[in-house]
């Protein structure tokens, strides 16, 4: 039976069974004995291989002891593992909407990400990222559960391992989010993180005018043995796309924004400069 190519969706299933499997302390050998298989078929599911069908894979999520909703998303996932590009409705609209996002990160060699409006959500200090969540709005359970995600996928993904870049427009810095004291832990953060070897922060000022990043925010992921792919995050859905023409796209616009940006040690002087003026019209206010 042929593998399928390797898909978004094709390596969260594989992922999520490995998993399920670890969970419950079982190998390949040991669930195909349980379940009266050759080892062959539990290797060939979490593969990807072509030929499993829904009854043996609803066995084997059984005696994994699945939970309800896994099994549903596992089940549904089964049939589309193979489909490139993904377009994942967020139905309720949050919290975790981010996990397959998480999971491509941990694997990825470089991060590139262009964020216009606000911080990046990589870069942001947790009371911002609240702020950010009531401005939705939303129940403060789901804005909590929110805050927690971010940190959770702040902590993976900025741990030395792979390459961040992340580019910000100027505006995005300006925007109040929360109080003065959110908005001077905020951009103090970022110039703690500036001075880390693995990240770079680079800003395109407003005086700028017109750049290449117009169209809207997106993470572009590299990895070491799978094609680049493009995330792209909405208030409707999640879209991650692995076509690599439209991938190509998201690069050129790398490029033209890595052309415009200040440098590192410019961006470091613009964001000490809005400290400066935050600071200044926050006395001024007091006064």
């Amino acid at each position: 039976m042929p593998l399928r190519r390797s898909t978004v969706r094709g390596r969260e299933f594989g992922d999520a069974i490995r998993a399920l499997l670890r969970a419950a302390d079982l190998t390949n050998r040991a669930a195909a004995d349980l379940l009266g298989w050759q080892e062959a078929k539990v290797s060939e599911l979490v593969n990807g291989k072509e030929g499993t069908t829904d009854v043996e894979l609803a066995k084997l999520l059984g005696l994994l002891r699945t939970p309800p909703a896994e099994f549903d998303h596992l089940m549904g996932l089964h049939h589309d593992a193979h489909i490139r590009d993904w377009l994942q409705p967020n139905g309720s609209g949050v919290p975790d909407r981010v996990r397959t996002l998480r999971e491509h990160e941990r694997i990825a060699s470089g991060i590139a990400g262009w964020s216009m409006n606000v911080v990046h959500g990589l870069l942001q200090v947790p009371d911002y990222t609240w702020h950010l969540a009531l401005a939705k709005p939303l129940p403060e359970l789901d804005a909590r559960l929110v805050v927690e995600n971010r940190v959770i996928r702040q902590t993976s993904v900025l741990d030395g391992n792979r390459t961040v870049q992340i580019y910000m427009h100027e505006q995005a810095l300006r925007l109040p989010v929360g109080d003065a004291s959110v908005m001077a832990e905020q951009l103090h953060h970022l110039l703690r993180l500036s001075v880390r070897p693995y990240l770079t922060i680079r800003l395109v000022p407003t005086a700028l005018g017109p750049h290449a990043g117009l169209a809207g925010d997106f993470d572009l992921l590299k990895f070491k043995k799978i094609p680049e792919i493009v995330y792209l995050e909405s208030e409707g859905a999640n879209v991650f796309l692995e076509d690599q023409a439209s991938v190509g796209r998201y690069e050129t616009v790398l490029k033209s924004l890595d052309r415009t940006a200040l440098d590192e040690v410019e961006t470091r002087k613009l964001i000490t400069d809005i400290i400066g003026e935050e600071a200044r019209d926050d006395q001024v206010a007091q006064e």
